[in-house]
């Protein structure tokens, strides 16, 4: 049963996990090194969200208009290995792709029309876990990262930065990640404390844009003060995760989570762009997002799990690329043993997303509203013993 009801946990917090703050779309979960015996697993996750609102008018210029879904639906594969070395050490293998951005504003609109923001990353995490006692252990290893991205802003609310671009090519980086459990086998108790580094991508940076008049309608003619050939230091963030689940009948556990991710760290400042500008492109608020669910067998080859997650909402003023901030969400999954190594997980997630004001500009002005928006999410999973 705690194999079962563990990964029907799993499944049910990961599905369409893609409304965290920032650019995070998965957990980056190390929950693999816990399962019994040797262990593969694939797994395959849909993101469907809705994010819409208003443009806010500018007096005399440009009215309020509707501003259609900028957000593109994307899929989050993954898979993991885990080999118990011997009876005290464990190894696993992880791919997935925790961050990721995909924004594109309807170019009919004049304020921000035409705005795209584009990120792929692919990681691969490597673990080492060495149990200590039976109830003791700590665990560990490198995460290597790959990443890349584009980004456009167009539209009357950035003024004369209007067609700006800027391509990130793929770079690659390296973390680490550390983290300790205890564990109570008798009562599926499990409390884990899992730390991952910040990883830098020294990414080769191509940016274009309009031309720059330095003194406005003065005699110095515009200049092409965005167009030009760098590297820029890109960080996916850093994060703690406190995870725990507990029986707390024969037939039930109830398990959680308290994850904090260090979003300032993630920055864009590409080199043309701040010297115009004075500020780069990218601008976002850590956050810490709450986790609580309840797992329940019924039978001896079917378990369902039932979870809730919220992130407290930060500034309302966010960037036209992440324009919404906090979220609740309602995840529901299920588990069936088709075999005796083998297992079917699923779950679906309803995500309501917080309302935000795209802003632009120094100081932030905002250019729209962004309100009632939702993600839809589903994930499946497909477990191995051996």
């Amino acid at each position: 049963m705690k194999r079962i009801l563990a990964s029907t946990a799993l499944v049910a917090v990961s599905a369409g996990m893609a409304s965290a703050g920032g650019i995070e779309r998965t957990a980056q979960s190390v929950g693999v090194l816990f399962e019994e015996g040797n262990h593969a697993e694939i797994s395959f996750g849909f993101a469907s969200p809705e994010v819409s609102g208003t443009s806010l008018a500018i007096p005399g210029a440009v009215p309020a208009l509707e501003i259609g879904n900028v957000a593109n639906d994307f899929t989050l594969p993954s898979a993991a290995i885990k080999v118990d070395l011997n009876d005290k050490i464990s190894a696993a293998l992880i791919y997935d792709r925790p961050f990721g951005a995909d924004v594109a504003y309807d170019p009919a609109n004049p304020i921000l029309g035409g705005t795209v923001a584009e990120a792929n990353t692919n990681v691969l995490t490597a673990l080492l876990k060495y149990q200590i006692t039976p109830r003791f252990s700590a665990y560990g290893g490198i995460r290597r990262s790959q990443a890349e991205g584009e980004i456009t802003l167009q539209g009357a609310a950035y003024g004369p930065t209007s067609g700006y671009n800027v391509k990130l090519d793929s770079a690659t980086g390296t973390g680490y990640v550390l983290g300790a459990a205890y564990e109570v086998p008798d009562i599926a108790l499990r409390v884990a404390l899992t730390y991952s580094s910040d990883i830098s991508h020294d990414m080769g940076t191509t940016e274009t844009g309009p031309l720059i008049d330095p003194d406005g309608p003065g005699p110095a003619p515009a200049l092409p003060l965005l167009a030009g050939t760098s590297e820029t230091e890109v960080k996916t963030p850093e994060s703690w995760t406190l995870d725990f689940q507990t029986g707390i009948s024969a037939d039930t556990l109830l398990f959680g989570s308290i994850r904090h991710v260090k979003h300032s760290q993630f920055r864009v400042d590409p080199e043309q762009f701040v010297a115009v500008t004075g500020g780069g492109l990218i601008d976002q608020d850590d956050t810490t997002t709450y986790r609580l669910g309840v797992g329940r067998r019924f039978t001896d080859k079917m378990v369902g799990s039932l979870a809730i997650a919220y992130e407290a909402p930060g500034d309302e003023l966010v960037s036209p690329l992440a324009p919404s901030t906090g979220y609740t969400q309602l995840s529901v999954g299920m588990a069936y043993d088709v075999a005796d190594n083998v297992t079917l997980s699923g779950g679906i997630s309803y995500t309501w997303l917080g309302d935000a004001k795209p802003e632009t500009g120094t100081p932030d002005t905002a250019r729209a509203e962004f309100e009632d928006n939702n993600n839809f999410g589903i994930g499946f999973k497909i477990a191995y013993k051996f």
